[in-house]
């Protein structure tokens, strides 16, 4: 019998949700647990900001720019290398996903993907290496498993939930897609995850090795959770994050520094259709409706604390743990209330780019309690799940297995951006690297993507299509030791014109060719 890993993800998640990362509101000690008793990496980034691209590379170790999966629209081709494939064909792992997948697009209406019609033609897998999936979304969403399961068992409790991207002002202050859910806790779909996780560890035999991802759709949007739980924490009582400037003058005097994307999305002029409602203007959002979408995303995570603890405990009982190693982390961040805004998209800062990653050591491995601020990114999952199982790192992984001290040698993350839409054709490419943040803005386009006058079309817009081009001299460049909120763009100072060129050198260096022929974008998410 070998050691066994469960690999927890969440969906726009920021770094400091978690106490134990600096975050004061929610209360999540199941996570703190795992940090406490293995390695909390203080400085992991991903290598995309959104979810597909993100959620490619844990399952590949390969970088944004070689698995080829630039935006949501883009689908992870069925054949791409997969390391659950790998410890199953290799190691004899048994594998399984529960939850969130998202390596093809939501966009599916007439199912081509086989993640979306998988629970209709009443198939479990097998599929990208795992034996066994069992999907859930953002609520009845779609047709995956856990909404077939909602309306095949309690029809009317679908009604409560919100319909991402599309869902108007709701809860105590009108803020955007949010709402007060009667759905019971035991059917919502964090709970469901769980449910389904420790119902498939059930079937496995004592001494199975195995592999399972265990994939909540939450934090992400709609924040709609159950109404049972939802005011525990009430919004009232908050203070405005850290990362929100307090007033309008100043949110914008912020803005005005930074590419010219982010103050025309915050005053109306442009459309964040990438990362959030098409419909959402920042500035129109009062202090109240960040104070409650904060809320019910403090909430959001704790209830994934609790379910994750429930599958822990559960591990123990089947007298597994001295032999599972646990891993923590998310696809992406979220803006919360940063710089004024919410959701994601084209905007590379930490709220987006640094994720919690805790790595919980099998106590069996003897592997000391660490931090390390040293960087690391997603990456370097998949060879450090090759490590665990005894499997040689493959060749097709770019990254390397995580490190277990500090002063591993480490010295940079790189993420990466592309534009799903033509008409928007943004390209950022950054860096971090010795408590830097450099971001270059390459030339636009204007002929890759999905054209997004269709959308505009099917969904009545009347305003313009965003017409912002860069010319690739654009950029941003933050000290987060002395500016942690990136409120200072340093780009243009001629104090700084040396560390520009160094970290742009460097960036440039270590990114990976880009795909040939690029994949293409075949659905608008």
């Amino acid at each position: 019998m070998g050691r066994k890993i469960l690999f927890i993800t969440t969906d726009q998640q920021r770094y400091d949700a978690l106490r134990c990362n600096g975050g004061r509101i929610a209360r999540t000690p199941t996570a703190d647990a795992l940090a406490a008793h293995g390695i909390n990496y203080r400085r992991a980034y991903n290598q995309n900001t959104v979810c597909t691209p993100a959620r490619s590379t844990m399952i590949t170790g390969q970088y944004v720019r070689t698995h080829g999966v630039t935006a949501n629209g883009v689908p992870l081709p069925a054949d791409a290398p997969s390391v659950a494939a790998l410890l199953h064909e290799r190691a004899g792992y048994r594998t399984a996903l529960i939850g969130k997948a998202h390596f093809e697009p939501l966009f599916d209406p007439a199912q081509r993907f086989f993640e979306n019609r998988m629970a209709d033609e009443g198939k479990f897998g097998p599929y990208r290496g795992f034996e066994y999936m069992e999907l859930a979304m953002h609520g009845p969403l779609g047709r995956w498993h856990y909404t077939k399961w909602l309306r095949e068992n309690f029809p009317r409790e679908a009604d409560g939930f919100l319909v991402m991207m599309r869902s108007g002002p709701g809860g105590d202050t009108g803020a955007i897609e949010t709402n007060y859910n009667p759905v019971p806790r035991g059917h919502y779909h964090t709970d469901w995850i769980a449910d389904r996780t420790i119902a498939y560890m059930d079937r496995l035999a004592a001494d199975d090795d195995w592999f399972i991802w265990m994939s909540f759709p939450d934090p992400h949007h709609p924040w709609d959770p159950p109404e049972s739980e939802a005011r525990r924490i009430n919004w009232r009582d908050l203070d405005l994050p850290p990362g929100h400037p307090g007033s309008r003058e100043k949110i914008e005097k912020i803005l005005a520094q930074k590419p010219r994307h982010w103050l025309d999305w915050y005053q109306g002029r442009y459309r964040n259709d990438e990362g959030g409602p098409m419909a959402f203007v920042p500035c129109e959002m009062t202090h109240d409706q960040v104070r409650e979408i904060n809320a019910l995303i403090h909430v959001k995570n704790e209830l994934i604390d609790e379910a994750c603890g429930r599958v822990i405990k559960r591990i123990a009982e089947r007298g597994w743990d001295r032999d599972t190693d646990i891993f923590f982390t998310t696809d992406h961040g979220e803006l919360q209330g940063d710089f004024g805004l919410l959701f994601k998209g084209p905007y590379h800062v930490d709220a987006l780019m640094r994720v919690p990653l805790i790595w919980r050591p099998a106590p069996s491995a003897n592997v000391a309690p660490a931090q390390i601020s040293d960087p690391v990114g997603h990456v370097d999952l998949a060879p450090t799940f090759c490590e665990i199982a005894g499997v040689p790192r493959a060749e097709w992984m770019q990254g390397a297995p995580l490190p277990r001290s500090s002063n591993s040698g480490r010295q940079r993350a790189i993420t990466e951006w592309d534009s799903q839409f033509a008409q928007i054709g943004m390209h950022l490419r950054s860096i971090y690297r010795d408590g830097w943040m450099l971001t270059a803005y390459e030339k636009s386009t204007r002929d890759i993507g999905f054209d997004l006058s269709f959308l505009y079309r099917a969904l009545q817009e009347k305003r313009p299509l965003p017409d912002i081009r860069y010319d690739g001299t654009e950029g941003e460049l933050y000290n987060l030791t002395e500016d942690p909120h990136q409120w200072r763009n340093l780009w243009n100072d001629p104090a700084r014109a040396k560390i520009k060129s160094d970290l742009i050198a460097d960036l440039y260096d270590n990114l990976p060719p880009a795909r040939v022929p690029a994949l293409a974008v075949e659905a608008p998410a």
